[in-house]
């Protein structure tokens, strides 16, 4: 872990080692005031040397000035340094996460994932420009200080230092309860970053069935949860920082009672007392230091360990020798599929389909019976458990997953549209297509007019999730999509389910047009939008138990005509 850690310092290299050089310095500088105390104590003052007093500190205010200038440099170069490193850690998460499958997604929340892109990161980068500087820096100051206390009265010193022991056994004794509390209190604050993600994004919902004090409940839940977690960190890290602070205190005592029995006794003079209890400091300053950066240390190691959770979960591979397709034709053939989620038992069993190439095929039956999970596989959003999926009799498994997503056009049930304008909206379905080609697709998709209607038209913004939009116009808006990339293959999970009738007529005949020549896999709730499918297979509980035309499965009455008699009659009761 720390060397995957290390890996982002070496963009870094440069501005690194002057950081390390400015921080060096500084320590450097920091040791002249004592020298000079003990100077003017032992020497200048005794002995009446005016001139050199004011030269001494003339030369002190000289080093501090450098001192602020080095310190200037360390807080912005180096805190920046940190921020460049965090903002790559964040675009490596990023773009793993565009890689990582959809199952990943099904199992984790939004706002958690959220909390690891900024909270985590955020700390990471302060342990990544405070870690070095405090580690290298300290302990140099350390040893430093000890050559120099060395020099004023050995025996003193090496008193001083025997403390040090205990005070490395007390940190190293308290770090791993430390580490667990802090790793807890991240995903206490996922949690909490997850429901504020989950209520936010539904307070039309919230509002509607004002179930204000359910969500306030919920968010309660996740913060008490934080709040504990929160107090066991703190009470970690309160005995630590009182049981180390102690040992520094008795450092104080220490130099008090011994330095004034040394005294007594005449083995230091009493210049030479006085410089001590001044530069004692110069010890005691970068153990304290190293003691407050045990805090930073465990939010930021802890951050890591978040971040590498998500490097470390496997991303969408292409088989060695998948190769890209080219002109497909659009045949479509499942043989003996099955797959499962997980633990929940097969969704699909043993499905095996024929769709032919430039066919209408339409899935219809029950909620729940594996309609969306087929639209899914053929994409390879999910892998199969076991069989295969032919396209123009190669199985998919060995098509680069870009060539064979680039190759299908989806219109999901679910839509989701990003927070920009109409026109960058059509244009995801293809991103180099023209003004022209835009307002083609708009049109086919009858919601050109809508569009011109609007007071900066393309260019008009639709808000989050389009939520400026009606449900009719948000789906005529995803389906221009699919019109604009024209892809060979296309897979409408229920396409036209946000639609009134009136609208649902018209893109159902876009569609028709669309359909022509290419391979469409119709997922559909309204049995009537695909009386004129080329194919038909009802899906119950992951099996295919019926297949042909309308005609057909009317006159075999099975469940197809149940249903199909049943929205028929629902229909005459509107």
């Amino acid at each position: 872990m720390i060397r995957r850690f290390i890996s982002y310092y070496k963009p870094h290299k440069k501005l690194f080692f002057l950081d390390m050089l400015a921080s060096f310095l500084m320590a450097l500088i920091s040791i002249s005031y004592p020298i000079v105390t003990r100077t003017m104590l032992n020497d200048l003052i005794p002995n009446r040397k005016y001139q050199l007093i004011i030269a001494f500190g003339l030369f002190l205010l000289f080093m501090y000035v450098i001192r602020a200038l080095l310190n200037f440099f360390i807080q912005y170069e180096g805190h920046m340094m940190g921020v460049n490193m965090q903002a790559q850690m964040r675009r490596d998460m990023f773009r793993h996460l565009e890689k990582l499958p959809y199952r990943f997604f099904d199992s984790h929340e939004t706002g958690k994932i959220m909390s690891r892109l900024t909270n985590d990161l955020m700390d990471i980068s302060e342990l990544a420009h405070h870690g070095p500087e405090s580690v290298i820096i300290c302990t140099f100051s350390i040893i430093a200080s000890f050559i120099y206390l060395a020099t004023i009265n050995i025996y003193l010193t090496l008193i001083i230092f025997l403390c040090v022991p205990a005070l490395i056994i007390i940190a190293a004794s308290l770090r791993t309860k430390m580490l667990n509390a802090f790793m807890q209190t991240r995903r206490s604050l996922g949690e909490i970053n997850a429901s504020i993600e989950s209520s936010i994004s539904g307070i039309r919902v919230t509002k509607a069935f004002t179930n204000a004090d359910k969500e306030q409940e919920k968010f309660e839940v996740g913060n008490s949860l934080f709040i504990s977690a929160r107090k066991k960190a703190y009470h970690s890290m309160g005995i630590f920082h009182s049981g180390t602070s102690f040992i520094t205190d008795v450092f104080n005592v220490i130099v008090l009672i011994a330095g004034g029995l040394f005294l007594y006794r005449g083995s230091i003079t009493f210049a030479d007392y006085s410089a001590f209890i001044v530069s004692i400091n110069l010890f005691l300053n970068p153990v304290t230091t190293l003691i407050n950066f045990m805090e930073m240390f465990q939010n930021g190691i802890t951050g890591f360990q978040r971040f590498i959770e998500i490097m470390d979960e496997e991303p969408e591979k292409d088989l060695p020798d998948a190769c890209d397709i080219e002109n497909i034709e659009g045949n479509i053939s499942f043989k003996n599929v099955t797959y499962s989620y997980g633990e929940e038992g097969d969704v699909l069993k043993d499905v095996s389909l024929e769709i032919k190439k430039g066919s209408t095929f339409a899935l219809v039956g029950p909620s729940g019976g594996g309609k969306t999970t087929i639209c899914h596989l053929i994409p390879r959003f999910y892998p199969l458990t076991e069989g295969q999926i032919l396209i123009d009799g190669v199985d998919i498994k060995n098509i680069s997953m870009t060539s064979l997503r680039r190759n299908i056009g989806i219109v999901q049930q679910d839509i989701y549209l990003f927070n920009a304008s109409i026109r960058d909206n059509i244009l995801y379905g293809r991103l180099d297509a023209t003004d022209e080609e835009v307002i083609e697709a708009a049109k086919r998709a009858n919601i050109h007019d809508y569009v011109m209607s609007l007071e900066k038209g393309y260019d008009t913004v639709i808000g989050e999730r389009g939520v400026r939009l009606s449900g009719g116009q948000k789906q005529r808006l995803s389906i221009a999509r699919v019109f604009l990339k024209n892809p060979p293959i296309l897979i409408l999970d229920e396409a036209t389910s946000a639609l009134d009738n009136t609208t649902e007529i018209l893109i159902q005949q876009a569609l028709d047009e669309l359909c022509k020549g290419r391979t469409t896999l119709v997922v559909a709730h309204r049995l009537s939008t695909i009386k004129n499918a080329d194919k038909i297979a009802v899906i119950s509980k992951g099996n295919i138990i019926e297949q042909g035309t309308h005609n057909e499965l009317m006159n075999e009455d099975g469940l197809y005509k149940k249903l199909y008699s049943q929205q028929f009659r629902e229909s005459d009761i509107e």
